[in-house]
């Protein structure tokens, strides 16, 4: 195994079946909780920077001269994707000074969404997935977890009666 392999496939969840994506999707949740616990939503921003390049690159060498280059294994995308849906459930909790617990709603959001949108692929997101390439796999993540974000961010004005006014 090298490192490059413990990184795609975020320390071989991975290599769980079925559905891997979804795998990888729950098991980024309890890390962005840690990661949020420890730095608030600042350190999860830079987090998710850095599972971004170092996604980026390692998905690069693992699928290097390899016809598939977007393996099922590969979950470290689903990782900074997740990270970015649950981006607003980090920011709420900081904002109010809330546990992140009190805002489980925003967890569950984030994570239908995100799969919704990484399963669906609309618009952007099939676009950056079609690309065929390591910025691809990445890419298709990140819109998917932007578009689940602002999901998140809307459900949260609708529940706490914002858009209702």
């Amino acid at each position: 195994m090298t490192v490059t392999h413990f990184i795609t496939t975020f320390f071989l969840v991975g290599h769980l079946r079925p559905a891997p994506g979804t795998w990888g999707s729950l098991a980024a949740i309890p890390v962005a909780w840690g990661v949020h616990i420890l730095g608030g939503p600042w350190l999860l921003i830079a987090a998710t920077v850095l599972v971004f390049a170092l996604g980026w690159w390692a998905t690069e060498l693992e699928t290097k001269g390899k016809s598939d280059h977007d393996p099922s294994e590969i979950v470290i995308d689903e990782v900074a994707g997740q990270w970015l849906a649950f981006l607003p459930v980090s920011l709420g909790a900081a904002h109010v000074g809330a546990s992140l617990t009190a805002l489980y709603p925003g967890w569950i959001a984030a994570f239908l969404l995100f799969r919704l949108f990484d399963i669906w692929k609309p618009g952007p997101v099939g676009w950056a997935d079609r690309r065929g390439d390591s910025l691809g796999v990445m890419l298709d993540d990140i819109i998917a977890g932007a578009f689940a974000a602002i999901g998140v961010m809307a459900l949260a004005a609708l529940s706490h009666g914002i858009l209702m006014r």
